[in-house]
């Protein structure tokens, strides 16, 4: 008979794990006044400029500060908790309050040079792309290990924001922790922002890649994750980041494509 119980377990997670409503932010001037403090310049290494990459200085709030406004000082007692934001177009990040804890963030409302606030996202095949009403960004240039990660978790467009329970019982049942924990946190970081896997994720293309995975084969997997484009013109899918190395890109790849077959297909 089948083991159904990291099923179950999956199961349970996505039910115990509905979320609340989400918090619509105020506009920036609102904020503004209710704050005790002015907006702050932050200077950032910007990754959705993929090699044309050059510093930018922004002004915003601390996200720390921003969060405790918001939410509520109780955001910071479960490291393991995420913080969602949800931006305008379904796109969605779910980052681990550890994570702010930890990293220096900030979500901003300008360009403190008066430039238009936008950005082209060569990674996406997208230009002018408006960044209001926030944009978080991180301190890439006092914690320089960030910028391998590239923009993989700096959302624009950012609307809404709400705490959240930590997905790691959807995302690793019963005992797949042992096995997979890496690959899950590479498909959180790198995916679930547009996709989903078992409910969770963004609604920007909400396809199961649990249930994708598990329908096309590794060759096709691994074009699509290293060169979207080729496999799809005119995709704004980006493809993983170019700061790893080529042997590594493709060992990821595969490793993805394995652990979303081996996860379990929420009923």
């Amino acid at each position: 008979m089948q083991d159904l119980t990291p099923t179950l377990l999956l199961a349970a997670a996505l039910f115990a794990a509905q979320p609340a409503a989400a918090l619509e932010l105020p506009a920036p001037a609102v904020l503004q006044a209710g704050l005790a403090t002015k907006a702050q310049t932050i200077e950032v290494l910007e990754p959705h400029l993929s090699s044309g990459q050059r510093q930018v200085r922004y002004l915003g709030y601390p996200a720390p500060q921003l969060l405790d406004h918001v939410l509520g000082p109780l955001w910071r007692e479960d490291a393991e908790q995420e913080i969602e934001l949800r931006a305008l177009d379904g796109f969605v990040s779910r980052i681990p309050v550890a994570r702010f804890l930890k990293y220096s963030a900030f979500l901003v409302v300008a360009r403190a040079d008066g430039a238009a606030f936008q950005v082209d996202n060569h990674l996406q095949n997208e230009k002018a792309v408006w960044l209001a009403p926030y944009y978080l960004v991180w301190d890439n240039l006092r914690s320089p290990e960030l910028q391998a990660e590239g923009g993989a978790l700096w959302p624009y467009q950012v609307a809404q924001i709400s705490l959240r329970p930590s997905s790691r019982a959807a995302l690793l049942p019963g005992q797949m922790g042992k096995r997979w924990a890496q690959q899950a946190a590479w498909v959180q970081k790198y995916c679930l922002s547009c996709h989903q896997v078992n409910g969770y994720g963004g609604d920007k293309m909400p396809l199961n890649l649990a249930q994708r995975a598990r329908q096309i084969e590794a060759a096709e997997w691994q074009r699509l994750l290293l060169s979207p484009t080729s496999v799809r013109p005119g995709s704004t899918m980006p493809a993983l980041p170019d700061s790893f190395s080529p042997a590594t890109r493709a060992s990821v790849a595969a490793q993805l494509h394995d652990y979303l077959k081996a996860l379990p297909l929420a009923p």
